[in-house]
């Protein structure tokens, strides 16, 4: 087999890449969702009601017009990079939070049925930080 430049290689067929967006890292995702957010900090979002109390399938499927998650799958990139769908099984994929991370950004026992996006950005950034051994502590108290 001969190596060929791509120049080369479309002189004699398409070649396109496979994606126009780069691999962004978990972080840097979040980040986006955070900053997403954050450009209509006093945006009225809604949260999913009792995501804790809900059997995994539910939760997993639970949805909300106007929540945190629409906000992230409203974004082109994001979608782009996979963002199947704003569900919140598919957010905690997507974003590889656990359950608990989550849940602290978009349910309403923290701050009732509404919050603004200013809000939001903050818990979601609060997910790639803070102190390590409280989100385990967090977790083992959750399940």
């Amino acid at each position: 087999m001969e190596h060929q430049t791509l120049s080369q290689l479309q002189t004699i067929a398409e070649v396109e890449p496979l994606s126009t967006y780069p691999i962004m890292t978990r972080q840097q995702r979040i980040e986006r969702w955070a900053e997403l957010l954050a450009q209509h900090p006093e945006r009225r979002l809604r949260a999913l009601t009792g995501t804790e109390y809900l059997k995994r399938e539910a939760r997993d499927a639970a949805r909300g017009e106007g929540s945190p998650i629409t906000v992230a799958f409203e974004d082109p990139l994001l979608r782009a990079l996979g963002l199947k769908d704003d569900t919140y099984g598919e957010a905690k994929r997507f974003f590889e939070l656990s359950d608990g991370e989550l849940h602290d950004i978009v349910c309403s026992c923290h701050v009732g049925t509404t919050f603004r996006g200013q809000w939001a950005a903050a818990r979601v950034r609060r997910s790639i930080g803070g102190n390590r051994f409280l989100k385990w502590l967090r977790e083992r108290m959750w399940h």
